[in-house]
C-alpha cells in the first residue's frame, strides 16, 4: 500500500493505493482522530481551522512510512485547533481524490500566495459548493448586493440563515473582499456600524487579494466617520499594510481626501517609530504633493513637523522637486479681497506650493553642490538620453512655471545659466515653447541677458531660429489660425529685439538664417489663417448687409405714416420721434462701416507680415461697428412702438423693449468673445513683453 499526499491552497486530499488499479480516498478529518489506516466513509466532511499556505509537492510514500504520514497530520491538526481560537473561521471543502494534475472546476483557480503571516485573506472556497457556483449565486451575490446598497435588514437575514459559516470571515468576491470591504467602498455609516458591531478584531483585519483591508476602502472614499467607527474597535488597524508595504494613510493622499489625511496623520505621528517610519513618511509626503494636498495639515504640516531627522531625504527630495516642477497651476498666487486693505485692488497671496517649495529649496541649498545638482537631474529615466544634470529646472521651463523658477534661481542664480543635452538654457526652453512669463525674466538679468541670448545649441541654432521653429505648445489663449500667426509674428520679433544683430543673419547647420526658418516653418499657418479670416469675414458681411437692408428700408417707412396734405411725417416734432429717425442713421451707417472692413479683409493679398496688425486691426474695426449697428438697430425697433403706443397702452411698448435686449445678450454672449481676443491680440500684446513689475530679485 502507498499513500498520495496532495496539498493545495485550500485543499487537503490524500488516497491510498492498495494494489494496481485499486485505490480509495480518505477523508482526513476521521484519518486524524480515528489514527487508524482503514477508517475509510464515504461522506466529506469539512475541517475548521487555518487554510495551509504551504506549497508541498505530491509525495510518495511507501507502507514504511505511514507512520510519519499519521505523525504529521497529528500535528497539523493541532496546529489548526489552536489557531482556529485566534483567526476566522476558514471551510474548505475536501476533494477525495488527488488534484494536483486534475483540472479545477469552473470558477476556481489554484494559486501559490506569498507566505507572509501578516496578511490574514479571509476564506471563499466553502461557497463554490463543491465545484459548482450554487454557494457564491445564492449567499454571495445578494450578500454584496445588501452590503453596497447598505440594506442591513436584507444582510441579517442573509447572515442569520447562514449561521454555520460565519459569512463575515469569508470574502464574497473573486479578490476576497469581505462584507465589510464592500460596504466601507459605499460609505453607508449605519449599515457599517452594525456590520463592526458583529465582527472580531481579528475580521476587521481581514484582507483581500491586494492587501488591503477595509479601512483602507474607507481611506479611500474620504469618509472620517467610518474610519472612527472601525478604529475604534481595533485600533491596530492603522499598523496593517498592503501588500507593497503602504499604509491606509497612503490611500486617503492617493485620492486627495484632504480631511481624512488630517484626520490619520494626527493618528500615526504619535505612533512608535517602528510603525510611522521615515519610509512612510516619504511614500505619504510624496502622494500628498501629487494630489495637490499641500495645506498646513497636509504636506506643509508633514515637512515642519520632520525638520529634525533631515527631512525630506535627497532621493525624496528629487521627485518633490519633480512633481513641483510640473504642477504649473499650483504655483499661481491667490488673489483675495479679503486679506486686503483696499477694495481697489486685491491683495496677493503666495500659494500654498510655493510656501511649500520654499521650506523645501531652503533645506536643499543647505547642501554641497554636488547634491545640489543631483537632487535636480530629477528621477531617472529609462533613456539615458533623456536625463541630464538640472533635469528638473527645465521640465519647469519647458511648463511654464514661472514661480517654480524665480524660487530656485534666488536661491541659486548660477542655474540660470545651465544648459540641457541640446545646449538649451531655460530661456531657449521659454522660446521654444511660447511661455512669456519665462521669457521675461531676460529683463532682470541685466546685460548678462546679450551673453544668454546669443548662446547656440548642438545644430547651430540661435535663440532666433527657435523663435522663427513652430512653436511647441499651442497658445491655448489665442483663438483661430489668423491669430495664431499674429502671436508667432510677435515672439519673432520680440526674440529679434533681444539678440545680438550678428544672430540675426546667423545660419545654422542647416544653411538656413532665422527669417528663412520662420517663413518655411509658417507657410501652412498663413495659408490656414487667409482661409479662416475670410470665413469669418464673409459671415460677418452677410450680417451686415441684412442689417443695412433692413434700416435702410425703415428710414422712408415712418411709424404713423405720412400726412397726405404736405407729404411729411405724421409725428415729425415728437422726440420719440426724432430719436427714432438718428438712431437709425447710426445703425445704417455702422452697418454700412462693418461692411466696408470685411470687404477689405476679403481683398487683402495676405502678406505674412499683415498678420501681425493689418488683418487684426481691420477683424477688429469690423466686428466692433457690427455689433454697435446691431444695438442701435433693436434700440430703433423698440422706440417706434414708443411712438405708436405713446398716449394708450404703455405697457406694449415696455414688454418689446425687453424682448429686444435678448438679442444684443446672444450676440455678446455668441461673437464678443470674439471679439475680446481681436482687441487683446492686436493691443494687449504689448504688454506680453517687458512686464512692469520685477519677481525675481523682489520679494512679494
Amino acid at each position: 500500500m502507498r499513500v498520495l499526499v496532495n496539498r493545495t491552497v485550500g485543499i487537503r486530499s490524500f488516497s491510498v493505493q492498495f494494489g494496481a488499479g485499486c485505490t480509495k480516498s480518505l477523508p482526513i478529518i476521521e484519518f486524524i482522530k480515528n489514527k487508524e489506516k482503514n477508517a475509510i466513509e464515504d461522506e466529506i466532511k469539512p475541517i475548521k481551522g487555518k487554510p495551509d499556505t504551504s506549497n508541498q509537492p505530491l509525495r510518495e510514500m511507501s507502507d514504511t512510512s505511514n507512520q510519519m504520514l499519521q505523525e504529521w497530520f497529528d500535528s497539523n491538526y493541532q496546529w489548526s485547533q489552536e489557531m482556529s481560537d485566534t483567526s476566522s473561521p476558514s471551510l474548505h471543502g475536501i476533494e477525495i481524490s488527488d488534484t494536483s494534475n486534475q483540472p479545477l472546476p469552473y470558477g476556481t483557480h489554484r494559486t501559490h500566495p506569498k507566505s507572509i503571516p501578516e496578511c490574514k485573506h479571509p476564506c471563499g472556497d466553502l461557497l463554490l459548493d463543491g465545484g459548482s457556483r450554487g454557494g457564491y449565486i445564492d449567499i454571495c451575490v445578494p450578500l454584496q448586493e445588501a452590503s453596497f446598497v447598505g440594506d442591513w435588514e436584507a444582510a441579517k437575514k442573509i447572515l442569520d440563515n447562514n449561521s454555520q459559516l460565519d459569512l463575515l470571515g469569508y470574502g464574497i468576491s473573486e479578490d476576497k473582499e469581505t462584507a465589510l470591504h464592500i460596504a466601507a467602498s459605499s460609505g453607508n455609516i449605519k449599515f457599517i456600524e452594525h456590520l463592526v458591531d458583529q465582527m472580531t478584531k481579528q475580521q476587521l483585519a481581514l484582507q483581500d487579494v491586494n492587501g488591503f483591508t477595509a479601512l483602507c476602502f474607507a481611506t479611500a472614499i474620504g469618509n472620517v466617520n467610518v474610519v472612527k467607527t472601525m478604529v475604534k474597535k481595533y485600533s491596530q488597524l492603522l499598523t496593517i499594510c498592503d501588500d507593497s508595504g503602504r499604509l491606509p494613510i497612503y490611500m486617503a493622499a492617493k485620492f486627495g481626501r484632504h480631511d481624512m489625511v488630517v484626520y490619520l496623520y494626527g493618528k500615526y505621528k504619535s505612533m512608535a517609530d517602528n510603525v510611522w517610519t521615515v519610509d512612510h513618511i516619504h511614500k505619504v509626503f510624496l502622494r500628498c504633493i501629487k494630489a495637490d494636498l499641500f495645506g498646513t495639515y497636509c504636506a506643509l504640516k508633514i515637512l515642519d513637523d520632520n525638520k529634525e531627522i533631515g527631512f525630506p531625504e535627497k532621493e525624496c527630495a528629487q521627485k518633490v522637486l519633480y512633481i513641483l516642477a510640473r504642477k504649473t497651476y499650483a504655483f499661481e498666487d491667490v488673489k483675495s479681497w479679503k486679506d486686503s486693505f483696499t477694495w481697489v485692488r486685491p491683495a496677493i497671496r503666495k500659494s500654498l506650493a510655493r510656501k511649500l517649495l520654499e521650506k523645501i529649496w531652503k533645506n536643499i541649498l543647505k547642501r554641497s553642490s554636488y547634491e545640489i545638482t543631483h537632487i535636480l537631474r530629477g528621477p531617472e529615466a529609462t533613456d539615458e538620453e533623456a536625463t541630464c544634470p538640472y533635469q528638473t529646472l527645465f521640465v519647469a521651463a519647458e511648463m511654464g512655471n514661472v514661480n517654480f523658477l524665480v524660487e530656485l534661481i534666488r536661491g541659486y542664480p548660477d542655474i540660470s545659466y545651465e544648459k540641457n543635452n541640446e545646449e538649451h538654457t531655460i530661456f531657449h526652453i521659454a522660446v521654444s515653447h511660447r511661455h512669456e512669463s519665462v521669457y521675461n525674466l531676460l529683463y532682470e538679468m541685466g546685460s548678462v541677458h546679450h551673453i544668454l541670448t546669443s548662446f547656440k545649441d548642438e545644430n547651430d541654432n540661435n535663440m532666433l531660429h527657435l523663435a522663427g521653429m513652430k512653436a511647441n505648445s499651442p497658445f491655448k489663449d489665442v483663438s483661430g489660425a489668423a491669430f495664431q500667426m499674429q502671436r508667432e509674428l510677435l515672439w519673432f520679433k520680440e526674440v529679434d529685439s533681444r539678440v545680438p544683430p550678428y544672430c540675426r543673419d546667423k545660419k545654422n547647420k542647416d544653411g538656413r538664417t532665422p527669417f528663412q526658418l520662420f517663413t518655411e516653418n509658417h507657410k501652412d499657418m498663413v495659408s490656414e489663417g487667409e482661409k479662416w479670416m475670410k470665413e469669418t469675414a464673409n459671415q460677418c458681411m452677410v450680417v451686415a448687409a441684412l442689417i443695412t437692408t433692413v434700416v435702410f428700408s425703415a428710414a422712408f417707412t415712418f411709424p404713423g405714416g405720412y400726412d397726405q396734405s404736405n407729404g411729411l411725417p405724421m409725428f415729425l416734432i415728437d422726440g420719440p420721434f426724432i430719436t427714432f429717425v438718428i438712431l437709425d442713421a447710426i445703425s445704417l451707417i455702422l452697418s454700412s462701416s462693418s461692411i466696408l472692413m470685411f470687404l477689405s479683409i476679403l481683398t487683402s493679398r495676405y502678406a505674412q507680415e499683415d498678420f501681425r496688425v493689418a488683418l487684426p486691426k481691420k477683424l477688429m474695426i469690423g466686428l466692433t461697428t457690427l455689433f454697435l449697428s446691431i444695438i442701435t438697430m433693436m434700440v430703433t425697433f423698440s422706440v417706434s412702438f414708443f411712438v405708436l403706443y405713446r398716449n394708450k397702452l404703455i405697457s406694449i411698448p415696455i414688454i418689446i423693449s425687453v424682448g429686444a435686449v435678448v438679442p444684443i445678450f446672444l450676440y455678446m454672449k455668441l461673437q464678443f468673445p470674439l471679439l475680446v481676443d481681436v482687441y487683446r491680440s492686436t493691443y494687449g500684446s504689448r504688454y506680453l513683453f517687458r512686464p512692469k513689475k520685477r519677481v525675481l530679485f523682489y520679494r512679494n
